[in-house]
C-alpha cells in the first residue's frame, strides 16, 4: 500500500508530546507539500520544517485535554508518552512546567514518517519510524505489515499502552494487523488493559472519576469531559453524543452510524460503557 516517506528527525524540546502526538522536522521542509490532505488541508509547520505528527491508528490516554487541560490517570497517560519517546531514541527526557519538555538526551533523534494526509488541525497523520528509512524521502513506498511493525504506532499497541483507533484512510491490511496487535495485548493483560473499563463499565461520579480513576478509550473520555463541563447529568449523555454526531461504521456488522450513542449505553445514571470494542469501530476521517 503506497504511502509518502519523509525523512527527518524528532525534536521535542519545548513541546508537550503525549502517547500519540510528537514533533518531527523534515530534512527537506518542502516535502511537507507532497502530503496529500484528503480533507484539503496542508501540513501546519514552521519555516524550518517542524510539524506535529498525529500517530495513525492509535489513541493514547490524555495528558492535557482541552482548555482546562484535564488528564486521564497519569500512570498510564505518562507511560505511553515515555515509552514512545524512549522507543524513538531519547534516553533522557526532562520536563519543566506542566507537560512541557525542558531538555532531552540526545537533542534530536533521526527517523522517518509514512503518511497519506492530515487531520482537521493540520497535523500530519502518520506512521512513525526511527533510524534509517526504508526508502527514499519524498517518494511513496509500499507499506505492508512488515513495515508497519517497524513503527512506534505498532509498538505501542503491542505493549498495550494505547487503544486502537481506526479511520477510513488507513489501509485495510494495516488495520487488520493493528487490530490483531491490540487483541493480543489485551488477551495477554499488557499495559493498561487489566484496568480498562471501556466495555465493562465506568462508574462516573464526576470529573475526578475520569481524571484519577477510570481507564477507558480516550475518545469516550473526551466526549464525557465535554458533556460534564456543560453541567448536564449523565442521563443526558446519549443525547449529547447524538448531537456531536461522530460518523463511523461497526466493522463486525457493517452498520453505518452517526453518533456514538449507537454504541454507548448508560445505566442508573452513573455508569457508562461501550457496547463494541474499540477495534470494531471505523471512523470517518477527521
Amino acid at each position: 500500500m503506497p504511502m509518502l516517506l519523509i525523512k527527518g528527525f524528532y525534536d521535542v524540546k519545548g513541546s508537550q508530546p503525549d502517547g500519540d502526538t510528537v514533533h518531527f522536522t523534515a530534512d527537506d521542509p518542502t516535502q511537507w507539500d507532497l502530503v496529500g490532505g484528503g480533507l484539503g488541508r496542508a501540513v501546519d509547520r514552521t519555516t524550518t520544517g517542524r510539524a506535529t505528527l498525529r500517530l495513525d491508528a492509535i489513541d493514547a490516554l490524555e495528558t492535557h485535554y482541552g482548555a482546562s487541560r484535564v488528564h486521564q490517570p497519569p500512570e498510564f497517560a505518562h507511560a505511553a508518552r515515555d515509552e514512545m519517546l524512549s522507543w524513538l531514541g531519547f534516553t533522557d527526557v526532562q520536563h519543566g512546567t506542566g507537560e512541557t519538555v525542558a531538555a532531552t538526551t540526545p537533542d534530536t533523534v533521526p527517523g522517518f514518517v509514512l503518511t497519506r494526509g492530515t487531520d482537521v488541525h493540520g497535523r500530519c497523520v502518520a506512521l512513525a519510524g526511527r533510524g534509517t528509512p526504508p526508502g527514499t524521502s519524498g517518494l511513496e513506498i509500499d507499506v505492508d505489515a512488515s513495515v508497519l511493525r517497524t513503527t512506534v504506532n505498532h509498538h505501542l499497541l503491542t505493549a498495550g499502552l494505547v487503544y486502537p483507533m481506526f479511520y477510513r484512510s488507513l489501509f485495510t491490511s494495516l488495520r487488520v494487523e493493528m487490530a490483531t496487535a491490540a487483541k493480543e495485548a489485551r488477551d495477554a493483560g499488557r499495559g493498561l488493559w487489566p484496568d480498562d473499563v471501556t466495555t465493562t463499565g465506568a462508574k462516573i461520579a464526576g470529573l475526578a472519576s475520569l481524571t484519577d480513576d477510570v481507564v477507558l478509550l480516550p475518545k469516550l473520555f473526551r466526549r464525557l469531559v465535554d458533556h460534564l463541563q456543560l453541567g448536564m447529568p449523565l442521563t443526558c449523555f446519549p443525547a449529547f453524543l447524538a448531537g456531536v454526531a461522530d460518523r463511523f461504521s461497526v466493522l463486525s456488522t457493517g452498520e453505518r452510524c452517526v453518533g456514538l450513542n449507537h454504541v454507548v449505553e448508560t445505566t442508573n445514571g452513573q455508569t457508562v460503557r461501550m457496547t463494541r470494542s474499540p477495534e470494531d469501530l471505523l471512523f470517518e476521517d477527521a
